[in-house]
């Protein structure tokens, strides 16, 4: 009976352990996943950064390993913090659902849980002045809350770097020819027609890109757009012959490309990547899979995906990834990430 007691009494703890490693773990694949994906070599936003929620998670926990009380308060104070800095405003602007509220919840509040889970291990479980066990047995519960994360790490690392290190930036941002999987078509050159930044850092949204020409010139407006419209007055029709300034007057001459166009144009290391897409959101079907390249993509530059002349419906419009994804945003989305390029006929 005693002996059972004892090992009830070591529960907390080791949930808590179980818990962090979870966490900890989780925050360092989405940081690696999202430093690869986004980040790498791009000055605006260097793939370091996306490690910061991880390494703050991992100090936090071996603070609370280390010392339950004050490092367990920790872990309580940045859980409550964390969750309503990410929790509150998109609950109130409606922007999760349920499920999508109680996921971030886990993974924010769930520091809570273990800081108060450590403390109470630290009150049932006094700590002897002298610890004679083996050094691995003395330190298993550190081993697990920072290894297996370092171990997933190493895999996540080890899966991306040779994409990104053999990735192809021949500088050129000039207007370019890409042919090949049944189009042929020139892509604007750097300037209004491929990814011009807005004030906020980020980049027009679908609307603002569509509405352009719409009663006050200009990407600032509140009205609804349709796919009529980015045929009619997107920016990309105000666009000179050349695709380095906008004009005054409609000509009709660049036009947003569809999701189409924008798959069967992926490519990798120079080869098109030889992708279509069926009509689905979701992983298109390639040969290959593509990369954030020339002579499509800016690889030094934040936008990952471009917004495509095709509307998902009244409220979305649809996008497509440098990896060959397909999927919908509000058309009021502006962001760092969703960028767009004109086309014309060759």
């Amino acid at each position: 009976m005693a002996h059972t007691r004892k090992k009830l009494r070591k529960l907390p703890g080791w949930i808590g352990i179980g818990i962090i490693t979870l966490l900890n773990t989780i925050w360092l694949y989405w940081g690696l996943g999202e430093a690869f994906y986004e980040g790498w070599g791009v000055p605006d936003t260097p793939w370091f950064l996306f490690l910061s929620i991880a390494a703050v998670a991992i100090l936090f926990s071996l603070a609370a390993i280390r010392w339950p009380y004050v490092g367990g308060g920790i872990l309580i104070a940045a859980g409550i913090a964390f969750a309503v800095w990410w929790l509150v405003p998109g609950i109130q602007s409606g922007f999760y659902s349920l499920g999508i509220a109680l996921e971030r919840l886990l993974l924010s509040g769930g520091f809570t849980l273990v800081g108060a889970l450590f403390i109470l291990d630290a009150k049932i479980n006094p700590r002897p002045t002298e610890d004679d066990r083996p050094w691995v047995k003395k330190h298993l519960r550190t081993l697990l809350a920072v290894g297996i994360p370092l171990l997933t790490g190493l895999v996540v690392a080890a899966y991306n770097l040779p994409t990104v290190l053999t990735r192809v930036d021949d500088g050129d941002r000039s207007a370019r020819l890409i042919e090949g999987n049944g189009v042929a078509l020139i892509w604007a050159p750097k300037g209004p027609g491929w990814n011009l930044k807005r004030d906020f850092g980020g980049y027009p949204s679908w609307r603002s890109l569509a509405t352009y020409g719409l009663e006050v010139q200009g990407l600032e407006t509140d009205i609804n757009a349709t796919e009529a419209d980015m045929a009619a007055t997107s920016v990309c029709v105000y666009l000179s012959e050349d695709g380095k300034i906008l004009m005054n007057e409609p000509q009709y001459i660049w036009r947003m490309p569809t999701v189409d166009e924008i798959a069967r144009s992926l490519s990798r290391h120079g080869v098109n990547a030889g992708c279509t897409w069926d009509g689905e959101t979701g992983r298109m079907d390639c040969d290959l899979t593509p990369d954030k390249e020339t002579p499509l993509w800016a690889p030094d530059e934040p936008p990952v995906y471009f917004w495509t002349a095709n509307a998902y419906d009244d409220e979305d419009a649809y996008y497509v990834s440098y990896t060959g994804f397909v999927s919908h945003q509000p058309k009021t989305w502006g962001n760092p990430r969703h960028g767009y390029r004109c086309v014309r006929d060759p």
